[in-house]
């Protein structure tokens, strides 16, 4: 699939297949039938996931547990669920979908065999499109990328960082063909401000010139923490992608913005002003739940912000763009 962003507007990343993601027990997907727990899915909400091993088994916990949803459909090996989850991503206008499964063991060989599993299936629901391999451990994402058909889509690897051992997945992006993304982390932690955030991408911008990785291919992530846990994560995330897009015009920039009102409630609201100032920044891809967040909206407001800003010459892109609308 082509990622031009001036044809896509935006380039969207689906972060729903992911091991950690859950919702809350006694939320509105959640039903019970003849005594025992399901997740419904589907267009008509009939399909059924059973939840018995996440569900408390004490009443009084249903209002605070959460439910490992994507954990307990890749344990069970409910493809359904899982082709569902990819659909409906795609249906609302991802076009990479990033795969994790960390959460399903901590013994590294039974991690890459689910890696391994997830990408053959993801592979076998939708073949022509790219997904990311998403690890904390390089040998899974590795593990990913050695079990990936090639052949059909590009694949993603999510991500390189200045912690040891990641840059040793820079060469294998490279003979993978592989979209790379890049993530702010320093060797000893994470960033505590924007000037950090840039200068480890930077370093990481030079090892991934010395190995020839594209310019289209480089995927910049700043990270997105939550402004729960500090009042100046937002902003320092909207300052290192301002700085980043200055100096590298070329470059995709990108961060998990659903992140940003992790804890807080009505998250909707936050994760869309968010994104729309992170656009307005710089960004031109986002990590976000699409579902919950359909980009429609996203790339008609970067379309319609480059030609208010002078960005976009005589509004060339959006007339292309409205035009291709119908």
């Amino acid at each position: 699939m082509d990622f031009d962003v001036n044809k896509l507007g935006l380039v969207v990343i689906g972060e729903n297949i992911n091991t950690t993601r859950n919702f809350r027990a006694g939320g509105p997907r959640v039903v019970i039938e003849n005594g025992k727990p399901y997740v419904n899915y589907g267009a008509d909400k009939k399909g059924r996931l059973d939840i018995s091993a996440s569900y408390p088994k004490d009443e009084s916990q249903v209002a605070t547990a959460k439910i490992p949803h994507v954990a307990e459909a890749v344990g069970q090996k409910n493809i359904d669920y899982i082709k569902w989850l990819i659909e409906s991503q795609l249906a609302a206008g991802a076009h990479i979908i990033d795969l994790c499964v960390d959460a399903m063991s901590t013994e590294p060989e039974e991690r890459h065999q689910w890696m391994r599993w997830i990408v053959n299936l993801a592979q076998e629901i939708s073949p022509g499109t790219s997904y990311a391999i998403d690890s904390s451990d390089s040998d899974t994402i590795v593990a990913g990328i050695e079990a990936y058909d090639t052949t059909v889509s590009r694949p993603a690897i999510n991500s390189i960082n200045l912690e040891e051992g990641r840059s040793a997945l820079i060469p294998i992006a490279k003979e993978a063909n592989a979209i790379l993304f890049a993530n702010a982390s320093g060797r000893d932690g994470m960033p505590q401000n924007h000037e950090e955030r840039v200068k480890n991408l930077v370093v990481l911008m030079d090892m991934m010139d010395k190995a020839a990785i594209p310019m289209a291919d480089r995927y910049l992530d700043p990270l997105v923490f939550p402004i729960g846990a500090g009042p100046e994560y937002g902003k320092d995330y909207v300052l290192a992608v301002k700085t980043l897009r200055t100096m590298y015009p070329e470059v995709k920039i990108f961060g998990g913005h659903s992140n940003v009102s992790f804890g807080l409630p009505k998250r909707k609201i936050l994760n869309d002003s968010f994104v729309t100032m992170s656009i307005i920044a710089g960004c031109d891809s986002v990590m976000i739940d699409p579902v919950m967040n359909p980009p429609q909206k996203f790339i008609e407001f970067r379309f319609a912000a480059e030609a208010l800003l002078a960005q976009d010459e005589y509004a060339t892109r959006y007339l292309k763009f409205i035009r291709a609308q119908g």
